[in-house]
């Protein structure tokens, strides 16, 4: 792989960690060892497959980025993280991604959490 791609990768690995700092801790927590996993496991995939993996977590990040700053500039109002997935991006889904984001939506509303995914509490800033 080029410099460039490990540049990037790097790059936006570092911001999506940046960006989970205004979630609740949980949630946080939670979203840091998947990423951590994630930016793990596809290490050694090819170039394509890399390509789109890096776009989705751009987007991801683009989408997190806008709602901290909209969380921000309404303080009144509870904190709200996260956006519905599309029926198509859901149907590109292997078995075994639909099987990882059970899991992951089974670890984010396990009970006695300290947080809603669409309902968190107002970060610290």
């Amino acid at each position: 792989m080029s410099v460039l791609h490990v540049s990037r990768v790097r790059a936006s690995y570092r911001r999506i960690l940046l960006l989970h700092r205004v979630l609740p801790p949980d949630l946080k927590d939670l979203g840091d060892q998947y990423v951590k996993d994630e930016f793990r496991s596809h290490k050694t995939t090819g170039s394509k497959e890399a390509e789109r993996f890096l776009q989705e977590w751009e987007a991801y990040a683009a989408v997190l980025r806008q709602q901290a700053h909209e969380n921000r500039q309404n303080p009144t109002e509870k904190a709200c993280f996260g956006i519905s997935l599309p029926e198509e991006k859901h149907n590109d889904f292997r078995d075994e991604q639909t099987g990882q984001l059970q899991e992951l939506m089974q670890e984010a509303t396990k009970p006695n959490r300290q947080f809603n995914i669409t309902e968190s509490r107002k970060p610290k800033f």
